[in-house]
């Protein structure tokens, strides 16, 4: 499947051009990850965001003695994205439960392509901006 293809079904590109999406994928690297591996360490310094090609991956939190799962994330989906807007700490860990494809596109990357091309860090940063309104809303309803 062509990175293009894979990113506009992605809720965070939507509203992209197909020119818009193409010079997105044109700074994404593919990365792979075989079961059981780490792609994202909870409490480390994060500058990667990653795209879900193939595979699975689930969100774990880590406590002092445990770890719990919080989502299982597929094809098409993200994670990471909050190292595009800032530079602190991943708040969960991401591990491959199967063999695992990404595109992993890399916040220096995204920062200069935005610089170039505005519309593109307006509209992704809308989108996030959105997606994280709504987690936000619906966790504050689930402990009503």
């Amino acid at each position: 499947m062509p990175v293009t293809d894979l990113l506009q079904s992605v809720a965070l590109f939507s509203g992209l051009t197909a020119e818009e999406l193409e010079a997105v994928a044109g700074i994404c690297v593919e990365r792979h990850y075989p079961a059981g591996s780490t792609i994202i360490q909870q409490g480390d310094m994060g500058d990667e965001m990653y795209v879900i090609q193939s595979g699975q991956v689930d969100i774990l939190l880590v406590g002092y003695r445990s770890e719990r799962p919080v989502v299982v994330l597929g094809k098409g989906q993200i994670l990471g994205e909050m190292s595009l807007v800032d530079h602190g700490y991943r708040s969960a860990t991401a591990r491959a439960t199967e063999p695992t494809a990404v595109q992993v596109l890399r916040r220096d990357d995204f920062t200069s392509l935005c610089e170039r091309d505005t519309h593109i860090g307006y509209v992704v940063m809308r989108n996030l901006a959105a997606d994280i309104s709504f987690k936000l809303r619906h966790q504050h309803l689930a402990t009503m």
